[in-house]
């Protein structure tokens, strides 16, 4: 089997553990990589994509180029076609995935947290949000989605069934509230979107940030008795189902469970 030479891209890549990560399931999977963290100025993006192709057999893509990315692929499949975002990238024929969703799902269903029935929260409305949105809805939870620009909550309401927008944070009662917007990391380190009112309302509080370990807004939700939980998990779940595409293989839960399981281990 050939090696594969993959990376992330992003604004700013420089603490994402994707390297790591991904070296961890290659390892644990019988596959051999290379792995790279690449970070683009906004500007630069536009100059900087014909490059990734040539340089990359595949590219997983983070903040804020989910959506950009979009025009210079050939196709785009599953559920980056739903949720009108990418996150994985194969070079050979520029097609686009996006596993955040599915990540996303079984984080919440191995950390014992059913949406069914629920009233969630999810702020931000950008890629990683209107994946949660999404999945979340298919859960069977009631979905509301918070943004500062309104109108991006509005499109993801309007696209998906049992999601609405909210233009205001008000003090409502939420089964489970979802960090999205990436407030929290690196230079808004210490800094939570929400405040320890709406966060002793709900049961659980999620956050999509993976460094720190413990946001400002999960340091906030365990303060109040909530049960909370880190993006890591959705973080090692998305990078398995990224690799079950770069190498053809097919994914199972359980393995990346114990895989998972494995890498906390290792990392204690």
């Amino acid at each position: 089997m050939r090696k594969l030479k993959l990376a992330v891209i992003g604004k700013d890549v420089s603490k994402s553990s994707s390297p790591e990560m991904h070296s961890f399931i290659a390892e644990n999977m019988g596959n051999e990589i290379s792995y790279e963290k690449v970070s683009i100025p906004e500007s630069e993006f536009d100059m900087r994509i014909d490059g990734l192709f040539e340089r990359f057999d595949g590219f997983n893509v983070t903040i804020p180029f989910k959506l950009s990315v979009i025009p210079y692929l050939k196709k785009f499949e599953g559920d980056a076609r739903t949720f009108g975002a990418v996150n994985t990238v194969r070079s050979a024929d520029k097609s686009g995935y996006n596993t955040d969703g599915a990540g996303f799902a079984l984080m919440l269903k191995n950390n014992g947290v059913c949406a069914e029935g629920k009233r969630a929260l999810v702020l931000g409305a950008g890629g990683a949000g209107r994946s949660v949105a999404k999945k979340l809805a298919d859960a069977g939870a009631e979905v509301y989605v918070y943004d500062t620009r309104i109108e991006n909550a509005n499109a993801v309401a309007a696209e998906f069934c049992g999601v609405k927008a909210v233009e205001t944070l008000g003090l409502v009662p939420y089964g489970i509230i979802v960090n999205a917007t990436g407030i929290g990391m690196h230079k808004t380190e210490g800094v939570s979107p929400v405040g320890e009112e709406l966060l002793r309302l709900c049961e659980v509080a999620v956050d999509l940030i993976y460094t720190p370990k413990k946001s400002e807004f999960l340091k906030i939700a365990e303060g109040a008795g909530k049960k909370i939980i880190n993006g890591e998990g959705m973080l090692f779940y998305q990078a398995y189902y990224a690799q079950c595409l770069y190498f053809g293989s097919e994914p199972n839960e359980m393995q990346a469970k114990k895989l998972f399981e494995k890498y906390q281990e290792k990392n204690l």
